[in-house]
């Protein structure tokens, strides 16, 4: 298995295997790497599909066979699964992710039952330990710097926290997550993690980010790696939670899933999943009002507006960094193309697709909105109705879910952090706080520790240089 830039010209040189892919992050002409093949499932994994027999694989099990493949030789089969099985033995419940039934063929995949309580703990706790392994076989050390909108910080810095060949810088928008979330990185006591908040938005921090990577100088100084979904192997983990609700759900009809999200990175692994032979029928997003995404799905049209403050924080964002690698795939792999239409985007705050490019998108996506009103709305009728609390986030995907659902389709809606992690939203809509996990609520009395930098890459590279150890 062999990676390529979703900015390579067509006929492009050999790509680069798994393990340099992995600790190079961000591709140095600025593209995001993406597997030049994607592999079929396995006879036996397709054998599985729509006859629930995914109930023979524990969750680690199916994700040391479906990452296998676009890990390849890079790292030793045994020692993967020796990963994948550590890496979830750190949650809290035995299917990792188990389904929730909201009625007969609506369910909920609850993503949260990772050490930080938010999908990404599912792909970064394998993803640390991936980095562990290739850096210790280097004898080498790397700096990671990622950027948040709410929950990859504490969950990149809780799987990395006291590694001693990796120290990581997380960038966050000021003012601009819940307590919690920001809690939970500001918090961490371990030297090799560090918070940063930056003026600005989510989008600023992203470009910082990249900017930074952009500058060979420096990547190659501080040896810089990234964690953030432009990193293929958090997608690559990402993947394994769609084949196992669909494989455990599907009978005759395939599965739709409801995703919500802001950065493209979750919804994405979907496509992955769904082109790998999943019986997958759709994949919905959900969008609050910072609605690219789904707008896009509508009109064809990338169009950014200005970011506004939301209820579901994780998804306040206009650039979505990997969009790029479906749109590589809408441009049949031309790079040159791909990036031209998002320099447009860059330059101009809208580019647009072809009419045929907009055809293919809409015939394996959809898309719809909730506003903050909306969402508390359907976080007060699921707790009436099921008794049950879900996060602002989750309620976004409930509620698109629910206005996009066709008859008789069978919908998998993603709930991606625990309601308690955004206990305000929550009481606002119910009346009541949800109960927060003891390792939650323990973030509220531990003294804080956060760098406040502006919104400028000179200043940030200093910082990082600042904290770099060895």
């Amino acid at each position: 298995m062999r990676y390529i830039s979703t900015r390579s010209e067509p006929g492009h040189g050999p790509g680069l295997a798994f393990d340099d892919v992995l600790l190079a992050g961000l591709a140095p002409d600025g593209g995001l790497y993406v597997p030049e093949h994607v592999p079929k499932l396995s006879s036996e994994l397709a054998s599985a599909a729509g006859s629930r027999r995914y109930s023979e694989f524990s969750y680690s099990e199916l994700a040391a066979r479906l990452m296998g493949p676009y890990v390849d030789d890079a790292v030793d089969r045994d020692a993967l699964e020796a990963m994948v099985a550590d890496a979830y033995a750190t949650f809290a419940h035995p299917d990792v992710c188990p389904l929730v039934a909201l009625d007969d063929d609506h369910w909920l995949l609850e993503l949260f039952h990772g050490p930080t309580f938010a999908f990404k703990d599912i792909a970064l706790q394998v993803v640390a330990r991936l980095f562990d392994h290739e850096l210790e076989r280097r004898d080498d050390r790397a700096m990671i710097v990622a950027a948040t909108s709410g929950d990859t910080g504490s969950a990149a810095m809780e799987a990395v926290a006291g590694r001693e060949r990796i120290d990581i810088v997380v960038l966050h928008p000021a003012g601009r997550t819940s307590e919690i979330q920001r809690r939970q990185m500001t918090t961490l006591d371990a030297s090799n993690v560090h918070a940063v908040a930056v003026d600005g938005t989510f989008d600023d921090c992203q470009d910082l980010v990249k900017a930074m990577f952009n500058d060979q100088a420096f990547r190659a100084e501080t040896k810089l790696a990234a964690v953030n979904s432009i990193n293929w192997a958090r997608v690559a983990a990402q993947i394994v939670y769609y084949v196992w609700a669909a494989g455990r759900l599907a009978d005759e009809r395939p599965v739709t899933f409801c995703v919500p999200t802001g950065n493209f990175g979750n919804v994405l692994a979907g496509h992955y999943a769904r082109r790998m032979g999943m019986p997958i029928e759709r994949l919905v997003i959900a969008s609050n009002t910072n609605d690219i995404l789904s707008r896009l799905i509508h009109t064809g049209e990338l169009a950014a507006h200005d970011v506004v403050p939301t209820l579901s924080p994780s998804m306040d964002i206009q650039i979505s960094s990997n969009l790029e690698r479906l749109l590589f795939e809408l441009f049949d792999g031309d790079g040159e193309a791909t990036t031209g239409l998002l320099a447009q985007f860059r330059s101009e705050g809208r580019a647009r697709l072809s009419a045929e490019q907009h055809e293919r998108l809409r015939a394996e996506f959809s898309g719809d909105r909730l506003d903050d009103r909306e969402t508390l709305e359907v976080m007060g009728r699921v707790h009436a109705d099921a008794r049950m609390f879900v996060d602002p986030h989750t309620a976004v995907g409930i509620g698109v879910a629910e206005r996009c659902r066709r008859p008789g389709e069978l919908v998998v809606t993603l709930a991606t952090a625990h309601p308690a992690k955004f206990g305000d939203a929550v009481e606002r809509a119910t009346g009541r706080l949800p109960d927060a996990p003891p390792a939650l609520a323990a973030v509220a009395d531990r003294p804080e520790r956060c760098a406040s930098l502006p919104n400028d890459v000179a200043a940030i590279e200093d910082f990082v240089r600042s904290v770099r150890r060895g």
